[in-house]
């Protein structure tokens, strides 16, 4: 006496199989695409940041080569507080229109 298997069994099997390898693409695809987009991400920041950094560098060349106004025509003024800033004076405005009642 030999039992025969069912055919269903088989096909489950190999639908299971199919399923498991779709799905073990599907993480792996979605691993590679967070991958990439990572390394973009990091690609894209030193990219900016290289371009800030040789912008700052050409703008200190430049503030360093033009020529700056002589300050000998015009002496800063000596303050009491002796480091070269006069005193800022200070205006406080009183509206006019408001009166104060003593009780």
């Amino acid at each position: 006496m030999t039992t025969a298997t069912p055919l269903t069994n088989n096909t489950q099997l190999s639908v299971n199989v199919t399923t498991k390898s779709q799905e073990q693409s599907l993480y792996q695809s979605s691993g590679a695409i967070v991958a990439a987009i990572v390394v973009g991400v990091i690609i894209i920041f030193t990219v900016v940041l290289l371009i800030l950094k040789t912008y700052n560098r050409r703008m200190r060349v430049r503030r360093e080569l033009e020529p700056k106004p002589s300050k000998l025509a015009v002496p800063p003024p000596v303050g009491p507080q002796g480091h070269g800033l006069a005193p800022q004076a200070s205006v406080t405005f009183i509206p006019v229109d408001i009166h104060l009642h003593s009780r």
